[in-house]
């Protein structure tokens, strides 16, 4: 009996839809303009941004119409003595040290779902130490700032996070606080 009453609750319902076809349609202009997008970046063409979290340069970003559809890569430098801007983000993030040490502070998320998403950081940072040739892994949401821990030499490293979490709606970032630098 079971089968013949879901049976019929499948069949309900007249409304029309067009969204196979659509996503069909879709799926070929987007093929078509991929063949135009670049299959590199000269390191001459990698923007500079002074921003919020500090001095980076783009290495590959979705705005730099290039092939890459997964990932936004940047180069961030940090003065001697300098840090970042405090900041969070749902994708995960890693980063390799190319020259310089320092430290990282993370301010791990809890969360809780129930009826909505609730958020709530840890009080106390974690610190992580780094130093050239580390890779630093930063959970998904979690608080974090970096700080060159010499005061006479700068500090620089790759960063890489997933722009496919964004892409499945949840584009949340958070400036907690901006570098020092900074000037809007």
């Amino acid at each position: 009996m079971p089968y013949k009453e879901e049976s019929r609750r499948a069949r309900l319902g007249n409304k029309k839809a067009n969204y196979y076809a659509e996503e069909l349609e879709r799926s070929r202009q987007f093929r078509q303009e991929y063949k135009k997008l670049k299959w590199g970046v000269a390191a001459e063409d990698m923007p500079w941004e002074d921003s919020p979290q500090g001095r980076i340069k783009h290495v590959v970003n979705e705005q730099m119409d290039t092939k890459e559809c997964c990932i936004d890569m940047y180069q961030q430098l940090l003065p001697p003595g300098g840090r970042s801007g405090k900041h969070r983000h749902m994708p995960e993030e890693l980063f390799y040290v190319l020259e310089g040490r320092g430290y990282d502070l993370h301010w791990d998320v809890q969360f809780d779902v129930q009826d909505e998403y609730s958020w709530s950081w840890a009080e106390k940072a974690k610190k992580y130490e780094w130093g050239e040739g580390d890779l630093v892994y930063i959970p998904p949401y979690t608080t974090h700032q970096h700080f060159n821990a010499d005061p006479n030499k700068p500090a620089r490293f790759i960063t890489v996070t997933n722009r496919i979490v964004k892409a499945m709606g949840y584009d949340w970032l958070d400036q907690v606080e901006n570098a020092p630098d900074y000037k809007p």
